[in-house]
């Protein structure tokens, strides 16, 4: 029996007859998930210890492929969040860290701003409570509009009251997270693994031990596990009792036909639904200049399950037999009807539109791409609406982390860098 042992850089292959196992060296710290929340959080824990032994796993062939790569591109300013929840102290935060970060690294961004638009007399309450949230997560130089206002920003918008938000800004987060990747693979001891799924996760006294869908095995002190939609089965592989799981969202777009764009200047936003976790359908201008119209928000039968016609059996019947996804079914069955009436009738999603914009018409519109949400429900039946960050002594799970956070990514990645630290220097 013949033996072969190969070096290169962090990866040794033992040949033995016909197969080949490979065997990893040794990381400080594993990260799991080459999204944007993944890629930050490699970022700021090589910045504050540029020798660190770094390892990112990724199961798709490039960074971004899934929620990063698939959202609207809009950089939030923080007026929808709980004030002191970790969605708002981290999108504040976030907001000044991405621009920062955008003007350092020659990345294209418009902080163009927003109108929020109340269309009836019944959503003004629920404005003015945006209004004060974005005063009190320290806002500046909003502006409350009245019907005439509205139309100096959006002259096609129509509403009886709204809020100018200056801050609101857009951006390509799948160019952020291409340069997040070249700025870790500078570092000497950083490395990211791509087409590396993860089946397996085992433990020893000081460390653990990470299998992939290809054989290869990698080794680490800390597990950082930012898998997104996967995010509670990476969790459950090590070992972690939770009391959530992931309920995938698909939210579905168009967009304004080019001859069409300008019916809207930068960004129209309608007053949410306080009690669900998706602020309605909308318009965002991209960087690009493409006017996007959407999303709807209508429950995946897959995880990654970006068309309609997408199934998945087993996820399928997971999400189901899910006690408080039952529950979120039976409380939101009014609002999901709605939104899944709008996902196969161009007709309805237009008129839901017209609400904003009334120029708008069905053959304005052409299909555009579509994003799932990794949504957080807990075994009570509540939608986790903030970020949900779940620790043990080798492991750190970034359970629930949706809008904003692309824009908060640098922050989440900062505050779960500090707990690297902290664990690191036990």
């Amino acid at each position: 029996m013949s033996l072969k042992r190969i070096k290169t850089n962090f990866i040794f292959a033992v040949k033995q007859t016909n197969q080949t196992i490979f065997v990893m060296m040794k990381s400080d710290v594993i990260i799991i998930g080459g999204g944007i929340v993944g890629l930050a959080t490699a970022y700021t824990l090589l910045q504050n210890n540029p020798l660190l032994h770094l390892t990112l796993l990724e199961k798709e062939t490039h960074e971004a492929v899934h929620q990063t790569g698939n959202n609207s591109g809009v950089i939030h300013s923080g007026i929808y969040y709980k004030p002191g929840s970790l969605k708002a102290l981290n999108c504040m935060e976030g907001y000044h860290m991405l621009i920062n970060f955008c003007k350092q690294e020659g990345i294209p961004f418009d902080l163009c701003g927003k109108i929020i638009v109340a269309t009836k007399p019944a959503e003004i309450p629920a404005l003015e409570t945006l209004y004060q949230r974005g005063i009190q997560n320290g806002l500046s130089g909003m502006k409350y509009l009245n019907a005439d206002e509205i139309k100096i920003y959006e002259p096609n918008c129509i509403g009886i009251k709204g809020i100018f938000v200056p801050q609101t800004g857009i951006v390509d987060y799948k160019l952020v997270s291409l340069k997040l990747k070249e700025k870790i693979l500078a570092f000497v001891n950083a490395k990211i693994e791509f087409n590396a799924k993860v089946v397996k996760i085992s433990q020893d006294e000081t460390s653990a031990i990470i299998q992939t869908a290809n054989n290869n095995q990698y080794v680490g002190n800390l597990i950082v596990n930012c898998a997104g939609l996967y995010c509670d089965k990476i969790a459950e592989l090590a070992g972690e009792k939770l009391n959530l799981k992931i309920i995938p969202f698909r939210g579905e777009y168009f967009s304004l036909k080019h001859e069409k764009a300008g019916l809207v200047k930068n960004l129209i936003y309608p007053v949410p639904d306080a009690n669900f976790p998706f602020l309605g359908v909308h318009f965002t201008r991209r960087i690009t200049g493409e006017i996007e119209a959407g999303p709807n928000a209508v429950f995946a039968f897959k995880r990654e399950g970006y068309k309609k016609t997408d199934f998945n059996w087993s996820e399928f019947w997971e999400s189901i037999f899910w006690r408080g996804f039952r529950k979120v079914a039976l409380k939101y069955y009014k609002t999901g009807l709605g939104e899944y009436y709008r996902s196969f009738s161009k007709r309805a999603f237009t008129k839901a539109l017209q609400g904003l914009v009334p120029m708008v018409q069905e053959d304005d519109l052409e299909p555009a791409g579509a994003g799932v949400r990794a949504q957080a429900c807990d075994k009570d039946g509540g939608l986790i609406d903030d970020f949900y960050i779940q620790e043990s002594e080798m492991f750190v799970h970034v359970l629930n982390a949706p809008s904003p956070a692309a824009t908060s990514s640098l922050s989440i990645g900062k505050h779960i860098a500090s707990i690297i630290q902290d664990k690191l220097k036990k």
